[in-house]
């Protein structure tokens, strides 16, 4: 079984970051043992330090180069990923896309009705490739824009509104798609750097509520359970 990793800052992660995608492969490693692969045609973190840049500076020494893989981007939304799944999945055989999008649209780039668009041509261009995929989308979560701007908080709540409409509208027999739940209890002060990146704990919630809904709904993996403390390199 193939997975892949699709996102914006919050799943590429910056140099020295763990990244959720991390504890998310710890996660299938342990319940799935050998039989899975992580795909997608990048491996890199964000060079907080050159904007042109990327790094292979995980904070984890046992996250291996096979499983860094990923299709995430600092700043690219779905309507910056639309276009690029298609080929992206296609050329790496995708079986299960996890997906966690829209905070970077709906604060730089459209509307909610817009990114709802956009998630309907991601899910179009994707099945073209792959008809058989499978797909977990995450609804946007908690971030220190929306505790202090109303507006925003409106498009957010409104977009995951039209997302999980979405997901009831475009699911198939052929090729299912779930709507993950917002982690429960998360707290930007606590799960966040800076207001809106996962540290260690946010990390490992975003994890565990993918690992949750492949558990729940298709029988795949386990319950998450946290690998032994990682200690967190941010504050």
């Amino acid at each position: 079984m193939r997975f892949m990793f699709v996102g914006d800052s919050m799943t590429i992660g910056r140099a020295g970051d763990y990244t959720w995608r991390y504890r998310m492969w710890q996660h299938l490693s342990a319940t799935l043992g050998g039989s899975f692969e992580i795909v997608g045609p990048r491996s890199a973190l964000y060079d907080t330090g050159d904007d042109t840049a990327t790094s292979q500076a995980y904070a984890a020494p046992d996250f291996p180069a096979h499983a860094r893989r990923h299709l995430a981007g600092w700043g690219e939304g779905w309507q910056h990923m639309a276009p690029l799944i298609g080929p992206a999945a296609g050329a790496a055989r995708a079986d299960v896309l996890l997906v966690s999008l829209g905070l970077i649209d709906l604060g730089f780039y459209t509307k909610a009705d817009e990114t709802a668009a956009n998630v309907r041509r991601f899910v179009a261009a994707v099945r073209e490739a792959r008809p058989a995929v499978r797909m977990v989308f995450l609804p946007v979560i908690p971030n220190v824009r929306a505790e202090e701007d109303e507006p925003f908080a409106s498009e957010v709540a409104r977009f995951n509104e039209l997302l999980a409409k979405a997901v009831a509208d475009l699911t198939t027999d052929a090729s299912p798609i779930l709507l993950a739940a917002r982690p429960e209890a998360y707290e930007i002060h606590h799960d966040t750097y800076d207001g809106t990146h996962p540290n260690a704990s946010g990390e490992h919630r975003l994890a565990g509520e993918f690992a949750a809904v492949l558990h729940q709904a298709w029988g795949i993996g386990g319950p998450y359970r946290p690998a032994p403390h990682t200690p967190s390199n941010t504050p």
